[in-house]
């Protein structure tokens, strides 16, 4: 399953670890995805949401 916010479409951000003696590696930044049961067309559902939607007002949690 992609690591992608299904309501603003937010993806993982890649990167370098950088060591202390500059040795450079691949690394990636995950997005904070929570699963949530919210209102989507008037039905309730189960959907993968990062947490700045959810802050943001973006979804609505079902009752």
């Amino acid at each position: 399953m992609a690591k992608v916010c299904e309501v603003c479409g937010k993806g993982p951000q890649f990167g370098n670890r950088v060591s202390h003696a500059h040795n450079v590696t691949k690394r990636r930044w995950n997005v904070n995805l929570q699963n949530v049961h919210a209102v989507v067309n008037g039905a309730s559902k189960h959907v993968r949401v990062c947490t700045s939607c959810i802050r943001n007002g973006k979804v609505q949690k079902a009752a």
